[in-house]
């Protein structure tokens, strides 16, 4: 069974032909069984030797004749059960193989539909990625748990080979361009690799909290091979997020009135005490959670290394980088952050889709717990669209609106909203 089964671990092809076997082999096994109790019987012959018309005599009423009819009738009414019985053998062998070959067939489909979602048969790295399974048991009895991989990384095969090609056991290549090609694509998350990635050489200690939330890290924090610049002053100077002691020094400090909200303003919506964890998205040097942290809030920053190695950035500041691509499904349980901040960046500072937006309105709805804050922090939409489809799809989702902030620019509206979830 174990090879024409939904977990079968054979190519389609040799599982077909497994398959195939097993059943002419269960085939013959019921024949020669049948034959076998029909022979193991003595029956045929039996009959065969009785009813010979030069033994039989009707008008010889000897003894010895009626006691051998006697006896052939007694042979005829024994054979007669064990054919009886040999029939109602080989009808439930007949049912019993049936439900087999159905149950065979129901289980094989779904695996080989599976395998036709890839152009070609997995192999070597990218088969053990993508195909084991890891022994587990929870509440609901299931002792299974199956790499996550994403749905479209079968559009983009001959890349994921690309990025499984390496030694096991050695070091991993420089591949971040290629990973990140591969997740904005939406092959998110990415398999499991056997490879280390490369230390940088040099590699020194980060500061001690506080100072290190405002200080640049040294440039052999991170392997630079991957990226444009080379070093952290290229990065200062070309993204305007990672100049910590310039731009980003201010930045959510005041409120304007207008776009423009402070944490402290932000915080002043709930009590005292109850904002203490949240998450920031795609923060890309952590700034927020920076200054979240030095008002005792514990904020995680989602972030992708696109524009420069903001994950080391952010962990360099003693904060918590995530790795989550934009369509990712964010990875918390329900109603537990009190706190989720979306900045603009996320989007690349144009409108988002329509069913993109709605689909991430929901699933930050999920994560937020009774009471806790949105922070929609300087989004874009289109004019057209603000009051016709954006507007009434916060509403749709549910949130309730704290404060709302517009201004225009071109055709383009930018968006600062505090909205929270409600109580009940």
């Amino acid at each position: 069974m174990d090879h024409c089964d939904g977990k079968s671990k054979k190519p389609p092809g040799k599982r077909r032909c497994r398959c195939t076997m097993t059943k002419l082999t269960m085939l013959l096994f019921v024949l020669t069984n049948s034959i076998s109790v029909l022979l193991s019987s003595g029956a045929g012959a039996f009959l065969l030797r009785r009813y010979k018309p030069a033994t039989i005599r009707l008008w010889d009423d000897s003894p010895a004749l009626r006691a051998d009819l006697n006896a052939t009738q007694s042979a005829l009414a024994a054979s007669h059960v064990q054919l009886a019985d040999l029939h109602a053998r080989l009808g439930t062998a007949n049912s019993l193989l049936q439900t087999l070959l159905a149950g065979m067939a129901t289980q094989a489909a779904p695996a080989e539909r599976q395998d036709a979602w890839w152009a070609r048969e997995l192999a070597g790295e990218l088969k053990l990625g993508v195909v084991g399974s890891l022994p587990h048991r929870n509440v609901t009895g299931e002792v299974a748990a199956f790499p996550v991989l994403g749905f479209a990384c079968v559009r983009f095969q001959d890349d994921l080979e690309r990025y499984m090609n390496y030694m096991p056991g050695g070091e991993c290549p420089s591949d971040e361009s290629l990973a990140q090609h591969l997740m904005l694509k939406g092959c998110d998350p990415l398999p499991r690799r056997r490879c280390r990635p490369p230390s940088p050489l040099g590699h020194v200690q980060p500061l001690p909290l506080p100072k290190s939330l405002w200080a640049i890290p040294p440039d052999t924090s991170v392997v630079w091979d991957a990226y444009r610049c080379k070093n952290y002053s290229c990065l200062v100077h070309s993204v305007g997020e990672f100049d910590i002691r310039g731009r980003e020094k201010s930045r959510w400090m005041r409120d304007d009135g207008a776009l423009a909200y402070s944490i402290d303003g932000v915080l002043a919506a709930r009590p005292n005490g109850t904002v203490r964890i949240g998450l920031d998205i795609n923060g890309v040097s952590g700034t927020f959670a920076a200054r979240m942290r030095e008002r005792g809030v514990t904020v995680v920053t989602t972030s992708l290394n696109s524009g420069g190695p903001s994950g080391s950035f952010i962990a360099s500041r003693g904060l918590v980088p995530m790795h989550v691509s934009p369509a990712h499904r964010l990875p918390f349980f329900d109603g537990t952050l009190d706190i989720v901040h979306w900045a603009a960046e996320l989007a690349g500072g144009r409108p988002v889709a329509d069913a993109t937006l709605e689909l991430a309105l929901f699933d930050i709805y999920r994560v937020l717990r009774p009471g806790g804050l949105f922070w929609l922090d300087h989004f874009v939409f289109l004019v057209a669209q603000l009051n016709t489809t954006y507007a009434p799809m916060i509403d749709k989702v549910g949130f309730r609106k704290l404060r709302w902030n517009t201004g225009r620019k071109l055709n383009e509206l930018s968006v600062s909203a505090l909205l929270q979830k409600p109580m009940t």
